[in-house]
């Protein structure tokens, strides 16, 4: 990174321009990690083709009905929002594509992350079509509604912003594969999100460790892009139809809530960086710091109570269903 300071200074100011070409190196020697453990991997071998057959419509097939597949109920919900979310992967690829250029090792990262990105898609459409765990016309409804829409990053106002938000995004989507997988009542579903899991958990430590360099090459500025991403965050697919219902079902059936955002997402990637460990700053990164440290006490707070009050919701549902 020949265009780094020579020192280690919260005073400099670096443009999205100079980050970028700061960064390069950084990108292409992660590439290259990235493309050694990647394994290859096929979505139409996780499917149950078995199980399928023809809907109603065109082919004269048999009519979809929800007891039609052995999903649970927060199971479907969740799925249907992972997918409806990797659906509107044209739209990240564009944002992408437009902070971070296409040209070099940051095109070829771009280009390399959208396709394993659209295998997800794939294979989880794919699964809940063949097993009819959902309304196949409501599903492609709500993907033209979705996608219709688009998605703009609350981040493409800043290069750092932008790397600082995938970071945990990605961890975020690969605990919610995970998660969902868990909670689905079906081996094959699990398995299926364990695979996609691994690809998301590759996309992190990508943009994680891209993150660490950002922190050392301008720790003002990537501080304050910490600071600003963990207590704005949102998860992409926040704008889909129906997205706050589904998303407080997931919370409760412990798919992804506060608790899981804190302990499972924020905070593995802020120890790995030293976020609340990082010396030397100046006025803007110590303000940044200071921010993320009270909003991380108060957020732990916020998850406690959230962690009360579903124990006692389960615990009423539980007794209703005894009577």
């Amino acid at each position: 990174m020949t265009t780094a300071p020579t020192q280690r200074s919260g005073s400099t100011t670096w443009t999205d321009a100079r980050l970028l070409q700061a960064l390069e190196e950084v990108v292409e020697q992660e590439l290259n990690r990235h493309l050694k453990v990647a394994k290859e991997w096929m979505p139409h071998e996780y499917v149950p083709w078995s199980q399928g057959r023809d809907f109603d419509g065109v082919l004269g097939g048999e009519a979809w009905a929800p007891e039609q597949s052995g999903l649970t109920d927060v199971g479907r919900v969740s799925l249907v929002v992972n997918l409806l979310t990797e659906d509107n992967l044209p739209s990240y690829h564009h944002e992408i594509a437009t902070m971070f250029g296409r040209d070099g090792a940051w095109g070829t990262w771009v280009h390399r992350w959208t396709a394993e990105e659209g295998r997800h898609g794939i294979a989880i459409r794919d699964y809940l079509l063949t097993t009819r765990a959902v309304d196949p016309v409501a599903l492609e409804r709500a993907r033209m509604e979705h996608m219709s829409a688009g998605f703009e990053s609350d981040n493409r106002h800043s290069m750092l912003h932008s790397v600082a938000y995938v970071a945990f995004q990605e961890l975020a989507t690969r605990i919610s594969h995970r998660n969902t997988g868990h909670t689905s009542g079906d081996a094959v579903c699990e398995r299926m999100l364990a695979r996609i899991a691994t690809d998301e958990n590759l996309h992190m430590v990508f943009y994680r460790n891209l993150l660490l360099a950002a922190l050392e090459l301008a720790p003002d500025q990537a501080m304050r892009a910490v600071a600003d991403v963990v207590t704005g965050f949102r998860m992409p697919g926040h704008g889909m139809p129906g997205f706050e219902r589904a998303a407080a079902q997931i919370a409760i059936g412990g798919v992804y809530n506060l608790r899981i955002h804190h302990d499972d997402v924020l905070q593995p990637v802020l120890r790995h960086l030293k976020v609340m460990e990082i010396g030397g700053l100046g006025p803007e990164g110590q303000q940044a710091q200071q921010e993320l440290g009270f909003f991380l006490e108060g957020l732990d707070t916020q998850a406690t109570r959230f962690d009360e009050r579903r124990a006692a919701f389960l615990a009423r549902r539980a007794a209703r269903n005894q009577e």
